[in-house]
């Protein structure tokens, strides 16, 4: 019986050479992998999701008339930046011929299929690219409720060819700020790009027509849905684990775990401060102001999310709270009509964020992530916070000026905004056919 026993253990060790050694396992650089992998392919899921957060956000903050318009462009809009991105997004990024400024090679990507350590290629290019349409959807802020379609088309792709990929080339890809700048998920990189971008749109836009009257005093042009505007914000606060911790690139030690937990309660202050300081100054606690200071707190610790204490990150976060309500209040006296309040959010509380690595970020952290060095508080040293400073200035700079110049090329040649007409009658008839609630609109039109 022995005898038959080794006899058919011998034969099936012929066959199937890899059971004869499947005692011995995987090795731990093939499970290093795997887990990586699943880890950012997660990530990339998460940060997609995002899209379904800023459909909600927009469209709740916009009027119903642009309801379908704000959400379909936004879908639209993500597939065609997802091409031009791996046609030669990524490659001006993390191209094999770089420089301080740019790189090349790699467009049309091909990545190889697997991988023999790390992760595979094609789940770094999805990782990265679902940032990119994040900063993308950022921008588009700035047109929102009276730019044309056909902006949309031309500016999605020039973005996310020519302006997205040299900054994060920059701070990530191997340019003249990396391995300096401490910007960890991308305040910098990802959301004042976009911010840049979206000033630029809303200056050459001009404001919506009702926005301010002659006397320069501005009116409320409320959104139609807070529902949706808190389901988006909540998405979006989801999302943003995938956005920070995903960003540790590897499950390793649990490090994610800190990132994580840096980042929700960053949050909480924001939401915290907002609501107060909307209460204190006008006697209610504001919704809106509520929800652009939980998203304030997000977009602050993006930057420092793994580089601080957790007490820094509360401070980090309630300042955000209170800065992006003073930041709403000063664009609307600078009559700047930001329907979105992109340029609050994610433009000036980006550039907070970006710099309070510069002040609050811990000697342990920094030597850890490898990036920079520790912050004032610590090292009582400006250079960290002159990196932070100039490195802002430089991108912000960039994006905006790049941006401008863009748009003023697309302006020429087919115009930016609607007609008058198209823009009192709503986005969704004007530019689509249809109106994104069809039994509403022809209530409100037949009542009218």
């Amino acid at each position: 019986m022995l005898k038959k026993v080794l006899t058919a253990v011998g034969a099936m060790s012929v066959l199937f050479p890899t059971l004869a050694f499947a005692s011995e396992g995987p090795s731990s650089t093939m499970l290093d992998m795997g887990l990586n992998t699943i880890w950012l392919m997660l990530s990339f899921i998460l940060v997609l999701l995002m899209q379904g957060g800023f459909i909600l956000l927009e469209t709740g903050s916009t009027r119903m008339k642009n309801a379908g318009h704000v959400a379909g462009k936004t879908i639209f809009t993500v597939g065609l930046g997802t091409l031009v991105f791996w046609a030669v997004g990524y490659g001006f990024i993390w191209g094999e011929n770089s420089n301080a400024f740019f790189a090349t090679g790699s467009f049309f990507f091909s990545p190889p299929i697997g991988a023999e350590e790390g992760y595979p290629a094609s789940i770094d290019f999805l990782f990265q690219l679902a940032f990119a349409m994040i900063s993308l959807t950022i921008a588009f802020g700035g047109f929102a409720e009276r730019a044309k379609l056909s902006v949309y088309v031309l500016f999605s792709i020039l973005f996310t060819a020519l302006v997205y990929p040299i900054i994060a080339h920059w701070i990530w890809g191997g340019g003249w700020l990396t391995g300096h700048k401490q910007d960890f998920a991308g305040s910098t990189v990802v959301h004042l790009t976009g911010a840049a971008a979206a000033l630029a749109a809303t200056m050459l836009l001009k404001p919506r027509i009702g926005k301010f009257n002659k006397d320069g005093t501005a009116n409320e042009i409320h959104g139609h849905n807070q529902v949706f505007t808190a389901l988006g914000v909540l998405l979006l606060w989801v999302g943003w684990f995938g956005f920070n911790a995903g960003s540790t690139l590897s499950v390793g030690d649990g490090f994610l775990g800190y990132v994580g937990f840096t980042t929700i309660i960053a949050t909480g202050a924001g939401a915290v401060a907002a609501m107060f300081i909307s209460w204190l100054s006008t006697g209610k606690a504001d919704i809106t102001t509520t929800l652009n200071g939980t998203l304030a707190g997000l977009v602050a610790i993006t930057a420092s999310c793994a580089f601080v204490d957790p007490w820094a990150a509360v401070v980090i976060g309630l300042i955000a709270g209170v800065l992006v309500y003073g930041s709403m209040k000063m664009f609307e006296k600078l009559k700047i009509d930001d329907p979105i309040y992109a340029l609050s959010v994610h433009g000036v509380v980006g550039i907070w964020g970006t710099l309070s690595n510069g002040i609050f970020a811990s000697p342990a952290l920094v030597e850890r992530v490898g990036i920079g060095e520790a912050g004032l508080i610590y090292s009582g040293s400006f250079n960290q916070l002159w990196v932070q400073l100039y490195g802002v200035v430089a991108s912000g700079a960039f994006a905006f000026i790049v941006s401008y110049i863009l748009l003023l090329i697309i302006k020429a040649i087919v115009g930016l905004r609607v007609t008058e007409e198209q823009e009192i009658v709503g986005l969704d008839l004007s530019e689509h056919g249809v109106y994104g609630y069809p039994e509403q609109m022809k209530k409100t039109s037949l009542n009218g």
